[in-house]
């Protein structure tokens, strides 16, 4: 394989967190680095994310830890409210970047986007939009790819950062299957309670919901709708229902309820989805991170956290051996059995949200937040 030492050309595919971190810590290791990102420029989805202890630790590295707190909503608590309407636990999240910065950040994904992305501008990595991969060929020591634009590149290392349904995993001949758990999840973008300074989730008798701030100002209220047929709705019934959903929640929910109506110009809904990619995650010099490669259930909120984790220790693990195809086997050596377990552990927390054994949730989340805090 090309040595790590030599011509260093990366193709990075998506635009994410996953693949931002990758490009810039890459480009910061001295590699030439491009990203295709199929979306168009600006276009982020959803309202807003939580940045958990390990990807901070990890962007931290990178110095971006602080504009993502600024940008953000600094926290360091998870409180469980039960189907009375009574605190039933509170999670205290590892402070992995020092005792006196907050644990976890919730931020507006534009707001990360921006951040990443001037970043990733900074470091000189070129990004393309409107572009993705449609084939892929090793080549000897590179790997040669057509575009969707009918240019080709020959870069020495490819990564497919382009999510849970990639297009880089299925073109590199890695497989797996990707599961539906029953649940939609719902999250629109409110304003702030004064309350609201960190994360709440409240127990209904059959859905839980939460609060999840990002700023100041704002906040992202979600519901976990379980039992869910999995569809699309139109969009006109995206605020009714979600509405609808709401009722009968004990306590503060009514208040989010309220804000919902008053606030919110947009509901987002997703399926609740999981993959996990055994085996390997490489095939010649290309290689798949992030939701590509291990996309766990938005219970434990860790999915950002490990695409981030991922670009940065691709990035070391290319920078300590001597060939592309040593770095990609220990990079994916070094991040299985973590991944594995976020994604198992964040399906279990989805069962037992679903019957109901919130008792037995609880705990298990505050475990995984500390497994999480071991070392990448």
């Amino acid at each position: 394989m090309e040595s790590c030492r030599g011509a260093r050309t990366a193709l990075v595919v998506g635009a994410g967190m996953g693949g931002l971190t990758a490009a810039s810590a890459l480009a910061r290791r001295g590699w030439q680095v491009e990203i295709a990102e199929i979306s168009p420029a600006g276009a982020t989805s959803g309202w807003g994310l939580c940045l958990t202890g390990p990807s901070l630790r990890a962007l931290d590295e990178l110095g971006l830890a602080d504009p993502c707190l600024a940008a953000g909503y600094g926290m360091s608590v998870i409180t469980h409210v039960d189907v009375d309407g009574r605190v039933a636990d509170e999670v205290r999240l590892p402070r992995l970047i020092g005792a006196e910065r907050p644990a976890v950040v919730g931020m507006g994904r534009p707001a990360l986007y921006r951040t990443l992305r001037e970043h990733a501008d900074r470091c000189g990595v070129v990004v393309h939009h409107g572009l993705t991969v449609v084939a892929v060929e090793q080549e000897g020591e590179q790997v040669r790819v057509q575009m969707s634009d009918g240019t080709h590149r020959r870069v020495a290392l490819l990564v497919g950062a382009d999510g849970i349904r990639s297009s880089v995993r299925r073109l590199l001949g890695l497989e797996t299957s990707v599961a539906y758990h029953g649940q939609m999840v719902w999250r629109a973008l409110v304003p702030r309670p004064p309350w609201a300074t960190g994360i709440q989730q409240f127990a209904g008798q059959s859905n839980t919901a939460g609060l999840v701030p990002i700023s100041d100002s704002l906040a992202y209220a979600f519901l976990t709708e379980n039992g869910a047929e999995w569809s699309v709705l139109p969009d006109v019934e995206l605020v009714p229902r979600s509405r609808q959903l709401l009722v009968g929640f004990p306590g503060r929910v009514e208040e989010i309820r309220s804000l919902l109506a008053a606030g919110s110009k947009s509901v987002v809904r997703r399926p609740v989805l999981t993959a996990f990619l055994d085996g390997a995650w490489n095939r010649g010099t290309g290689v798949v991170i992030g939701d590509a490669a291990h996309a766990p259930a938005p219970q434990m909120a860790s999915g950002a956290a490990l695409a981030v984790e991922d670009g940065a220790v691709l990035a070391q693990e290319l920078d300590c051996h001597t060939s592309i195809g040593a770095g990609l086997d220990a990079f994916v050596s070094r991040r299985a059995q973590r991944c594995r377990t976020l994604v198992e552990n964040s399906v279990a927390i989805a069962d037992l949200e679903q019957a109901q054994r919130y008792d037995e949730a609880y705990p298990l989340v505050d475990a995984c937040h500390r497994q999480m805090a071991e070392p990448a």
